[in-house]
């Protein structure tokens, strides 16, 4: 059996875990920049507020509903994240992290009488432990799963915990579920078919499977077989190497001046660097790319990236940020207002095995032992209590007018209680 361990309206219920006042109140976050909403609290969904829409355009509504407003915090949120991650580690076999809110887990071998009474008693101890609501499914495949999780929300009598495994309670499920909410099924394949009748999970899953593999190819097939109670997608307790890494944000107001500009990729490349490090990895490429307002047709457009390739793989922020930096300077256009700019490496390989070249003219050696130097630093007593000079602030490349404190990363942000 697979289950899957949901945060329900996760950013929201962070906030909510250091202001137990908005508790059965409506709350939204916003996206970088206080552009969109991300996530809604269920008081917030019930007034009609639908998740991407612009701030401005939910404001009417905000103010007549009193809606609590906060800005992205994902230092609180990747916290809190652990913190629940930290609980299912001690408590189930293993598990596969799938985002910052989910988490799958592998309860093979487990007996089954047990495994709903053990859903509930996880669900709870999250909830008194970190404050964080969860829904966890249980089923015998990962789609199965994704679904009984959804339905536990629907139901606060199942005390956090779906288990969902018998035929006849899998089809009565089915029959009711939308296609287009179908782990697997994106936008393209929903309206394809919805086109052709096929509007639930039932009608989905009752399609002959040589018909899906026509439509869908490979992974359709995976999300029937898996409806059908077939375990196809793998359990990966041990996360996968990721093939690029990409830091970018988009600026509050458009910039025009080549140094601002320069010092946020700098910003951009170092965090960048520390990620490429902290999963022990280096990267033989590098890309910048800058880009303008695309809202803003009365000013001139334009998109521009620049590659660069190492013939020795690197995590080292000094080479990363020289060759940004070098390469920023050839895709500036003087006169044009960009509006977002990211740095992303690609082509990575495991730090143990770098194919070195004869005639190197950069002591990898002593740029490793720096950087460790450099992340030991920071790690004790901050970040960016040692960086690269031409580096600006990662805030200040973002618009956050309503961001709460970081309560628990943060020792000049605790709460305070006042006796």
């Amino acid at each position: 059996m697979v289950g899957l361990c949901d945060c329900n309206n996760f950013f929201a219920s962070c906030e909510r875990v250091f202001r137990p006042d908005l508790n059965g109140r409506p709350v939204v976050v916003l996206s970088n920049n206080d552009g969109c909403i991300i996530a809604r609290s269920n008081e917030a969904k019930a007034l009609g507020i639908k998740m991407g829409t612009p701030l401005f355009q939910a404001k009417d509504v905000i103010e007549k509903n009193g809606v609590t407003v906060f800005s992205s915090n994902y230092q609180l949120y990747g916290d809190m994240s652990n913190r629940v991650i930290s609980i299912l580690k001690e408590t189930v076999p293993a598990i596969e992290v799938y985002s910052i809110d989910e988490a799958f887990l592998d309860l093979e071998g487990l007996p089954l009488e047990g495994l709903q009474q053990k859903g509930c008693d996880l669900s709870a101890r999250i909830r008194r432990d970190t404050g964080i609501p969860v829904s966890i499914g249980i089923a015998p495949t990962k789609t199965l799963a994704k679904i009984a999780s959804k339905l536990c929300k629907q139901y606060p009598k199942l005390r956090g915990c779906c288990l969902m495994y018998r035929p006849q309670d899998i089809e009565k499920v089915l029959r009711k579920f939308p296609v287009g909410d179908v782990w697997g099924v994106g936008r393209k394949y929903r309206r394809k078919l919805e086109s052709l009748g096929v509007e639930t999970a039932w009608d989905f899953a009752s399609l002959p499977r040589s018909e899906v593999s026509r439509m869908m190819s490979i992974t359709g097939v995976k999300t029937w077989l898996e409806l059908h109670g077939e375990p196809c997608i793998r359990f990966d307790d041990v996360p996968r190497d990721r093939q690029s890494i990409c830091v970018s944000r988009s600026f509050a107001h458009d910039m025009t001046d080549l140094s601002q500009l320069d010092a946020a990729v700098a910003t951009f490349t170092t965090k960048v660097a520390e990620k490429l490090r902290a999963q022990q990895m280096k990267a033989y490429v590098l890309h910048v790319f800058i880009l303008t307002n695309r809202h803003r047709d009365e000013k001139p457009q334009d998109y521009s990236i620049r590659t660069t390739g190492f013939e020795v793989a690197t995590n080292s922020t000094l080479e990363l940020t020289e060759a940004a930096s070098k390469a920023l300077k050839v895709i500036f256009k003087k006169g044009f207002g960009y509006k977002k700019a990211g740095v992303m490496v690609t082509d990575l390989v495991d730090s143990d095995k770098v194919q070195g070249v004869f005639f190197d003219t950069v002591d990898h050696e002593k740029q490793d032992r720096l950087m460790k130097v450099i992340d030991s630093i920071n790690l004790s007593n901050g970040r960016s209590t040692v960086r690269v000079a031409s580096n600006g602030e990662m805030d200040q490349y973002s618009t956050r007018a309503h961001v709460s404190r970081r309560f628990t990363t943060r020792w000049d942000e605790l709460m305070e209680v006042v006796v």
